[in-house]
């Protein structure tokens, strides 16, 4: 195993998970500002009122991408299975 071969495992690997957490994250950050937003608006200092939203928005967000998010790390772990015996060689 090269060291080009680490960096281009650790490069897929990366790329994975920032596929695989942008749904969750980007959620979260939307939900948080609007409600960021709202608050300064109204002068509303509320901690449910920010916390609710996004635990809801964050449960949507997995619900809808989570079928994509296992295919795409179910997919990532056979590939690097089967490049396993080329690494070895």
């Amino acid at each position: 195993m090269t060291d080009t071969n680490v960096i281009d495992i650790a490069m897929q690997t990366m790329t994975v998970a920032l596929k695989l957490s942008a749904p969750i994250l980007l959620t979260a950050l939307v939900i948080g500002f609007a409600i960021s937003l709202f608050q300064s608006m109204t002068q509303i200092q509320e901690f449910t009122l920010s916390f609710v939203p996004k635990l809801v928005g964050v449960g949507a967000a997995l619900l809808f991408s989570g079928n994509w998010m296992l295919h795409t790390l179910i997919s990532f772990t056979q590939d690097l299975f089967d490049q396993i015996p080329g690494l070895l060689s």
